[in-house]
């Protein structure tokens, strides 16, 4: 490609976004360059404060279970409070009691503290993903996600490699570096993030269409089937995902690969991130999303299904690649239906609820993968992996049909008091 089909390609990827959507996605990037602590939490236990593994396994569960506390207060926090201070405040929160975890010594006192560091850390994020699409047009908003969602791995790649590094000098060096990095993104937020909360419709509304529109409410989101039939779809794909820092080392390990074979063999899919998430992103930016999100759980659940063939770190790597395209359409196109099905006023909401499928996957994963593996083996889990993904894209294709046939008097986002302008439809 010429330099300047490369520069047009850049402007099309990048272009046409608001000022406050790059400082948020510069505070998402600073965010993940600082987290240290949830990579190297088991390593420090064991290895620096002499802990059992069984005793590092209830730390993770507890930071886990935190973050599943967390996803749904922090979603009414967002939209009753506002975008900003929920953020702000889980930030701030996040800062002190990583800093506390570095300090901290009694095993109750460890585990209390890394339950809060969890609930702390993940309250942000409904907040962050409601600012988004508050403040960015619904025509750029795939294209949005998927920036934020390559700012998220960048940082991730990068903290990974940094953090073994520092923690050969010291684990509280560590620490103390996460909650420093937390506060730069808290500073950010303060000086370059205006509130972007719209405003809740005045008492008795009506959308659009002349009805009466409802107040939003927790209740509100779980009776929205087709919402909560995302986040289900959601919480399978998110269990695919889990596995592959579960159960993939176990199952590479049965086949007398290292921890250097799998730390190799999983880096594939933040580099394959990194580098293509940006131009797949232009190519399926205006492509339908229901064949999008069919096609994207097909290979996650066929990627994982091939380890059941893999014998070598080659193969291995083959199926990282296959479930981490799927992985890649997959994210910035769902984030788009999210937003689309969420009223604006009740945005927080409904990203706490979707949140909450992550961390809920995040916690069961580990105790379901293990459990296939000890009573049936690791092969019966990837080829139930694909079975899954079948699933997923089948539920994928009679959801998005029931959007797509949905009439004038079956809107797609009900409770929405007005329609956004230049909404397009969901497919």
């Amino acid at each position: 490609m010429s330099v300047r089909g490369l520069k047009q390609a850049a402007a099309e990827s990048v272009g046409g976004l608001p000022r406050q959507f790059w400082w948020l996605w510069t505070s998402t990037l600073v965010n993940r360059l600082g987290a240290f602590v949830a990579t190297f939490l088991a390593l420090y236990l064991t290895a620096e404060r002499g802990f059992s593994a069984s005793y590092a396994g209830l730390v993770g569960a507890l930071y886990g279970l935190g973050g599943v506390l967390s996803s749904l207060g922090a979603g009414v926090l967002t939209d009753r409070l506002g975008r900003r201070p929920t953020m702000l405040a889980a930030q701030v929160a996040t800062a002190a009691s990583v800093a506390s975890l570095s300090l901290v010594t009694h095993p109750v006192a460890i585990a209390a503290v890394a339950g809060l560091v969890g609930m702390a850390s993940n309250a942000s994020r409904p907040a962050v993903q409601a600012m988004m699409a508050d403040i960015v047009a619904p025509e750029d908003r795939v294209r949005a996600f998927s920036l934020n969602y390559w700012a998220i791995n960048l940082g991730f790649a990068v903290s990974s490699t940094s953090a073994g590094l520092i923690a050969q000098y010291s684990y509280h060096l560590l620490f103390l570096g996460e909650a420093a990095m937390v506060l730069v993104t808290a500073v950010v937020v303060f000086a370059k993030l205006p509130e972007s909360r719209p405003e809740a419709p005045p008492a008795p509304a009506h959308s659009a269409d002349g009805r009466e529109a409802a107040a939003v409410s927790m209740a509100t989101v779980v009776r929205d089937k087709r919402f909560m039939a995302v986040v289900a779809l959601n919480l399978l794909l998110a269990t695919l995902i889990q596995q592959a820092f579960v159960s993939l080392p176990i199952s590479m390990g049965e086949h007398g690969l290292t921890s250097t074979d799998f730390g190799t063999v999983i880096a594939l899919n933040g580099v394959l991130i990194v580098a293509l998430q940006l131009p797949l992103t232009r190519f399926i930016e205006h492509r339908d999303p229901a064949r999008l999100l069919i096609v994207s759980a097909l290979l996650t659940g066929y990627g994982f299904g091939l380890n059941a063939f893999a014998g070598s770190a080659a193969f291995y790597a083959v199926a990282v690649a296959v479930w981490t395209v799927g992985e890649m359409i997959n994210s910035p196109t769902q984030m788009g239906l999210v937003v689309r099905l969420s009223p604006a006023h009740g945005r927080g909401r409904y990203q706490g609820m979707y949140t909450l499928s992550w961390s809920v996957a995040s916690l069961s994963a580990p105790l379901l993968g293990g459990t296939v593996i000890d009573r049936f083996g690791s092969d019966t889990l990837w080829a139930a992996s694909a079975v899954v993904g079948t699933l997923t894209a089948a539920g994928y294709g009679l959801l998005l049909r029931s959007l797509r046939d949905a009439g004038p008097d079956e809107p797609v986002a009900a409770a929405d008091p007005a329609a956004e302008p230049g909404t397009a439809p969901v497919a």
